[in-house]
């Protein structure tokens, strides 16, 4: 169930009066109880920390590829992008990742986003790298 929030100031939550905007799952318990469950997961669970961590990993790694079209990696966390020269078209390496059981988002043509889970284990972030180095070195 979706949950969503909307935080602005004045000039901009002044244009919306009521009955001018609604939401689907808006008020409602239950999408509610699971965005607190949500957060209580992240808390408990230090996920926040993990992400950091497998992040730094994730780029240390990627700073190695070796495909001569490879630029920079950047990200903050586990929501990293590969950048490659400006031209380089990324979708057919995407759907090289996606055959190797990668599934990664094009993006201004030339850069590959990856956004695994935050619940990722070491040992799955470590075997996804090798796939993604493995089709990216030969992009």
């Amino acid at each position: 169930m979706p949950i969503s929030a909307i935080v602005a100031d004045h000039e901009v939550m002044d244009v919306f009066t009521p009955g001018t905007h609604g939401s689907t799952f808006g008020g409602n318990p239950l999408a509610g109880a699971v965005g607190i469950a949500a957060l209580e997961v992240l808390e408990q669970e230090n996920l926040d920390e993990r992400a950091f961590k497998l992040g730094e990993r994730f780029r240390q790694v990627l700073r190695n590829i070796k495909s001569s079209h490879f630029r920079l990696v950047r990200g903050k966390g586990l929501l990293n992008a590969v950048v490659f020269e400006e031209g380089f078209d990324a979708y057919p390496t995407c759907i090289d990742l996606k055959e190797s059981g990668i599934l990664a988002k094009q993006t201004h043509g030339n850069i590959i986003r990856f956004a695994p889970p935050l619940v990722i284990t070491e040992d799955e972030l470590e075997e996804a790298l090798e796939k993604i180095i493995y089709v990216l070195d030969r992009a």
